[in-house]
Parts: C-alpha cells; sequence; structure tokens
C-alpha cells in the first residue's frame, strides 16, 4: 500500500456500515416474508452466502483490506513479518500507537460479511422447511466459528451468542462464554453433520479444497475444537482438557495429512503487499530462527535480499525500530513463494500433529507419544513445502537461533533469549519441550501471523523481540509486548454502553496492554 491514508475514509465508512447498532435491525430481521420456490432455489439462496464468509475469515482482496485485518496486526506481532514502510511518520502499530483507523478491519469483516451471513443460512433453512437443510447452518456455523475465535483473539470480548435477536444482538459475551459458544457449535456440527456424511448438496458452494466432502469438513471443525482446546489450557485446564479429549477420541478424525486451504480465486494479498508495494518484509525473529537453524524452509517463505550490500543473504527487520524512510530496509528480504497462487490456507496438518505433541506432553488420552507426533508435524511441515533434508533436520541438536543483527543500524541488534534445539529432547523439562513444539508450530503455521501470535500470548514461544521505540505512552510493556487490541472505535460511539460492559468484562483498561482471558503470564504448566 503505497498510501495507507487515502483509504482510511472510505474504510471507516465500511467499519460505520458493520458495526453500527443503527444496522442491527436490518441486519436481523425476521425474514417471514421470504418465499422459497423450490428446495434447489432454496439451496441456492442458502449457498450463496457463503462466498462472503469464505473470503472474509481472511479478507482477501482488495489487498490493502488484508492488510489492515491481519498484516500490521498478527503477521507483524507474531515476529513473521515487519514492514519497512515507516507509516505515520513511524508512530503505528509496529511502535505500540494504535491505529483505529487500522484496527477495525477484523472487526468489520467479520460483523459484515461473517456472522450476518451465518444468520441468513439460519433463517433461510427454518423458512424452507426441509430438514436436510441443517447442514447448511453446521457448515456455516463451522466458518462462523474459525472467524470468529480469531476475532475474539484479537480484542477480547465479542458479540456472538446474542447476536441473532435484534433484542441483544449489540450485547457482548466474555472471552469465556464466547469459547464455551465456539466449543458448542463445533460440537453440534461434528454431530449433525455425520448423517450427510456422501451428501453433495454442499458441492457448489464449498470453496475449500474439501470439495463439498462432509467427512473433511467435520475432520476439520473437529480439529479446530483442538486448536482452541489447547488455547485455553492455561486459564481452563478442565475445559481444555475435556474438549482437547473429544477431539482426540472423536470418529470425525483429525487433519493429520492434508491442509484445510481455500480456493480463493483471487492472488494472495500478500503478494501485491510485499511484491507491488514493498510494504512488508521478513521479520527478524524468522531470519534468527530459520537461519540458525538452516532451515530449508526459509526458501520458500522468503526471497533473498535484493540489496547488493547484502550478498543475496535472507535479512529480516526488527519490529518497533526507527525507520525514517521506505528505502532503509525496503530492499530486505521479500515473501517468497509460499504466497503464490489463488489460494490460502486455514490449517495446516503439521499443526495439528504439533498439537498433538502438546496433548500428548500434557498426558492427555488418545494424544499419542510427543516425540513421534513432533517429529511427524515437522515432516508434514517440509512435505507441504516441497524441502528435503528432514531426517538430518530432526536429528540436529546443535543449532540453535541466531542472534539477529541489523543490517544498517547495531542499536537494533539483539540475543536470541535462548538456545532451544530441533532435535526433541525427551529428557527436556516440560517447558523446554513446549517451546520445542511451539517453536516448530511457528514455522509451520506461516503465514498466519494472527495464530501465531496468539500461540506466542499463550505460550511465551518462540521469543518474540521487544520494541525498541515504543510509542503506548506507557499502556504497552515493552517487554511483556502487546496482548490485545482496542475495541472498535465506531462500536465505542455507537454501542457505548454495551462495550463499557465488555471493558468491565476484560479485567483490565481497554488498551493493548491488557491480557485476554486465556493469555496467563507465568508457567505453562
Amino acid at each position: 500500500m503505497k498510501n495507507i491514508y487515502k483509504y482510511l475514509a472510505a474504510s471507516l465508512l465500511v467499519i460505520g456500515f458493520a458495526s453500527c447498532t443503527e444496522d442491527f435491525e436490518d441486519i436481523n430481521t425476521n425474514p417471514n416474508g421470504i418465499t422459497e420456490e423450490s428446495l434447489t432455489q432454496m439451496n441456492n439462496n442458502v449457498g450463496n452466502e457463503f462466498q462472503p464468509m469464505f473470503l472474509n475469515v481472511f479478507n482477501v482482496t482488495p489487498a490493502w483490506n488484508y492488510q489492515l485485518q491481519q498484516n500490521l496486526l498478527g503477521d507483524t506481532f507474531s515476529g513473521y513479518m515487519t514492514p519497512p514502510t515507516p507509516f505515520a511518520g513511524n508512530v503505528n502499530n509496529m511502535t505500540y500507537s494504535l491505529v483505529d483507523g487500522w484496527n477495525g478491519f477484523p472487526w468489520s469483516d467479520a460483523y459484515g460479511n461473517i456472522m450476518p451471513q451465518a444468520l441468513n443460512v439460519k433463517n433461510a433453512v427454518q423458512l424452507g422447511g426441509d430438514e436436510k437443510g441443517v447442514k447448511f447452518v453446521h457448515l456455516a456455523n463451522i466458518i462462523k466459528v474459525t472467524a470468529m475465535h480469531r476475532v475474539s483473539d484479537i480484542y477480547g470480548p465479542i458479540r456472538y451468542t446474542k447476536f441473532n435477536d435484534f433484542a441483544t444482538t449489540g450485547e457482548y459475551d466474555s472471552q469465556e462464554v464466547a469459547y464455551q459458544a465456539f466449543f458448542d457449535d463445533l460440537a453440534t456440527a461434528i454431530d449433525g453433520l455425520e448423517p450427510f456424511i456422501g451428501d453433495v448438496q454442499f458441492q457448489p458452494f464449498d470453496m475449500a479444497a474439501f470439495g463439498g466432502d462432509i467427512a473433511k469438513w467435520r475432520q476439520y471443525a473437529n480439529s479446530l475444537r483442538l486448536r482452541l482446546a489447547m488455547r485455553v489450557v492455561n486459564t481452563n485446564p478442565s475445559l481444555a482438557k475435556s474438549q482437547g479429549e473429544l477431539a482426540l477420541s472423536s470418529n470425525a478424525g483429525l487433519l493429520e495429512s492434508e491442509n484445510m486451504v481455500i480456493n480463493t480465486g483471487f492472488p494472495h494479498p500478500i503478494t501485491v503487499i510485499s511484491g507491488s508495494w514493498g510494504d512488508i518484509r521478513m521479520g527478524a525473529e524468522m531470519e534468527s530462527i530459520l537461519t540458525g537453524y538452516n532451515d530449508g524452509r526459509m526458501e520458500t517463505y522468503f526471497n533473498p535480499s535484493a540489496d547488493a550490500t547484502l550478498s543475496g543473504d535472507y535479512k529480516g527487520i526488527r519490529m518497533g525500530i526507527d525507520i525514517t524512510a521506505k528505502g532503509q530496509y525496503v530492499e530486505h528480504s521479500s515473501i517468497g513463494k509460499v504466497i503464490d497462487g489463488e489460494t490460502l490456507t486455514w490449517m495446516t496438518s503439521a499443526e495439528i500433529l504439533l498439537l498433538k505433541a502438546e496433548a500428548a506432553l500434557r498426558g492427555w488420552a488418545n494424544a499419542g507419544d510427543e516425540k513421534a507426533n513432533y517429529e511427524a508435524g515437522v515432516t508434514e511441515s517440509f512435505s507441504q513445502h516441497g524441502v528435503s533434508g528432514i531426517a538430518a533436520y530432526l536429528a540436529d541438536n546443535t543449532s540453535t537461533p541466531a542472534d539477529f543483527v541489523d543490517a544498517l543500524n547495531p542499536v537494533n541488534n539483539i540475543a536470541y533469549a535462548s538456545d532451544v534445539k530441533i532435535a526433541y529432547n525427551t529428557a527436556g523439562t516440560n517447558e523446554e519441550k513446549l517451546e520445542q513444539i511451539i517453536t516448530q508450530k511457528w514455522i509451520a503455521m506461516f503465514p498466519d501471523g494472527q495464530e501465531a501470535w496468539s500461540e506466542f500470548r499463550r505460550t511465551g514461544y518462540p521469543r518474540v523481540f521487544p520494541v525498541v521505540v515504543n510509542n503506548s505512552g506507557g499502556t504497552i510493556d515493552t517487554d511483556t509486548q502487546i496482548r490485545r487490541i482496542n475495541f472498535v472505535a465506531n462500536e465505542v460511539n455507537t454501542n457505548g454502553e454495551n462495550v463499557q460492559t465488555a471493558v468491565s468484562l476484560l479485567g483490565g483498561p481497554d488498551n493493548g496492554g491488557t491480557r485476554l482471558w486465556w493469555d496467563k503470564a507465568g508457567s505453562n504448566f
């Protein structure tokens, strides 16, 4: 994005349209006046609601929307990527001066193109009167949970369980209540879809590589349940274990050999943000870990630096440093062929296997062997990206992440705060083994920085570098780092009473330094 501010006027209108309480009645209108000409027409009407849902879990077009929904939030806070561009005179998200005009997009995309569409599916199926239509409700709810857990993991409390009723649609759930609702919706979908295995009616509307296969959608929903179970392990261990063990024992199975990939029909937005605009580059943490490990995935994830003085090295940028002009770092490593094509990955089998490794480490039933899961997860990631040398990689018990050396300014140099190795250390402490598991999961989930940022906040791994320049005015601790995004400005202006209730559910002030419900300081065990 060459000039991000030229979009702000239009973008604020989008946010206002999507989140304003004045629109609640339109979104939640009783559909009693609608008539369906036939079952086929009903299915088409229902099916047409899915495309905006598929295209807004990650908003794929225009690219500047994705940049604001994902790239200048989780992608950078996770250590994956860093802009070389000093937006707003370098007073922006990267230096912890959070920009309201940017940070409302995860909210507006969800409440403009996910929640209303899921409600439309539910209403149309109820109106149609065909019992088999319930499968569409279950599928819409799986996508809804996929989107809304990400929104909750950015802001905390969200509008979820009361959204479908006009009288309560503006009310927020605490994150604890929202997560329980996620689990309930996933369980209902997993069980409710079982009788429809082999049904092909979703095939014309399915933008996933699953091609409408209901069995695979159950598998994905169950894998999502395992992800969310682990997310809450430090705040509610009993809930995490019960939900995790349900996932591990379910006849739906897990994504252990197939990724959840969406065929969007559009180029990946990072190809524009990185390639055309030059607005995102390799993060310093990626450089430290991938170069320290001599990890072959680096050649898929990034391109060598274009700066002739760097001799073709892979070079990253530390987030939150003093950048005065884009030209300083713009020729550092851009994003590589991992983003080629017109697909976008929601979940990888590598993530699921590494979740199983952590589940085994925690003693959850049916999780298998922690070392075997760890090695299978890394192997799946290598296979996904066509990288060879997995046997030597998994046997490497000497390589550690490299210290970061800034190519231009030594004030930004920093030592990596751990000597975490690759070969699984079965004799290590639980924390040491968890750091190995999460570090490899962090590598494998690239480029989904939102999920990586959430896992960093949950576990403290990998070791994301603190910012050098902190413009938060003391609201975000430099060492603790950013924990969330404040509530959307338009919600504050139009739904203020409910937002104030939501703030009370946070347990702290509405700023980037307040931890979410599942984000607990201290040991992971």
